[in-house]
């Protein structure tokens, strides 16, 4: 099993890697990454067998066709995924998460790769209200230009199936949290601030609801996605671990013995989604997967990652 995996020097990019060379010794990966600014290549210092790092741009067509022709699956992570990077600067995310897919599918077709798997986002689908679920059947309604160039990116691949019977999956899957996560984000912002002695940031009330996913069990639905997925089919991710951003917070604040008045809320994003949350009862009828790791677990094994990895966050801060 050869695998291209894209962009992999990213948090769950990053994590997929640890997870398929630890459980398959058989499984040999080229990750291919830019190293742009959440792209950490010490992530990965200490993988070594079965592991080649190329640095280099997924919109490189020359070196993504060089390297599609030794593999024999694509797992595509790389991507721009911050939605206020993409408020402020839109180009790059059309350029990697649109361009760059095309790259990619491009070369899949042209050497006959046996699955080119996509990583999607729950975002594509755009918002929710208090009630209600997305689903495999639920229309696209990107309201960010990062989500917006994700659902172009799914339709692309998509496309790819009908047009050119190219052996796809996609995945679209809610908020990931875990280890080796770029500290901008909701969690590892947080932890990182409480431990520097610093307030934690949070946009409007801290209303918003998101489905909370372990990256270990994510990439434990991609793995049996690649074996065991039906070509052209979209399948969903979720955690069943829906939280308004305050409770997170307070879970966290809580776990170091701290109280509300580290909080420092900050005027909410544009078009910030109220809710998110994923229906993947179709995978696990289908499949069998379903997330094991519970949100309350995951979260006290992340915030230790982070008190025991400081010398891995803290360049990244300055």
């Amino acid at each position: 099993m050869k695998i291209l995996v894209t962009g992999g020097c990213g948090f769950i990019g990053s994590n997929f890697i640890r997870y398929m060379l630890s459980k398959y010794n058989d499984c040999e990966i080229i990750n291919l990454d830019a190293l742009t600014y959440a792209g950490n290549s010490h992530s990965l210092e200490d993988v070594h067998k079965n592991y080649t790092f190329i640095k280099g741009s997924i919109t490189d067509k020359t070196l993504v066709h060089e390297l599609v022709s030794k593999v024999d699956i694509i797992v595509h992570f790389a991507a721009e995924s911050h939605v206020d990077k993409s408020i402020a600067n839109p180009e790059n995310f059309i350029m990697t998460n649109v361009y760059g897919t095309y790259v990619l599918l491009e070369a899949a077709r042209k050497y006959g790769i046996k699955r080119f798997h996509h990583i999607s986002t729950d975002e594509v689908y755009g918002a929710l209200g208090e009630t209600g679920k997305f689903t495999d059947s639920t229309n696209y309604e990107p309201r960010s230009p990062y989500s917006a160039s994700k659902a172009a990116s799914d339709h692309i691949v998509r496309s790819y199936y009908h047009t050119y019977n190219l052996p796809i999956t996609i995945t679209n899957c809610s908020n990931n949290y875990g280890p080796y996560q770029y500290p901008e984000k909701l969690i590892p912002l947080a932890i990182t601030n409480l431990i520097r002695d610093k307030k934690i940031p949070l946009y409007g009330k801290g209303l918003n609801v998101r489905d909370w996913i372990h990256v270990d069990d994510h990439n434990s639905g991609v793995d049996c996605i690649i074996r065991h997925g039906k070509p052209g089919r979209t399948y969903l991710l979720g955690g069943s671990s829906e939280m308004r951003n305050i409770d997170v917070i307070q879970m966290i604040l809580k776990a170091f013995g701290l109280d509300s008045s580290h909080i420092e809320y900050v005027p909410d994003r544009k078009g910030h989604d109220f809710r998110y949350a994923i229906d993947f009862s179709n995978t696990t009828k289908e499949l069998g997967w379903s997330p094991k790791i519970q949100f309350e677990e995951g979260l006290q094994k992340t915030i230790e990652w982070y008190k025991q990895n400081e010398s891995w966050w803290r360049p990244l801060l300055k």
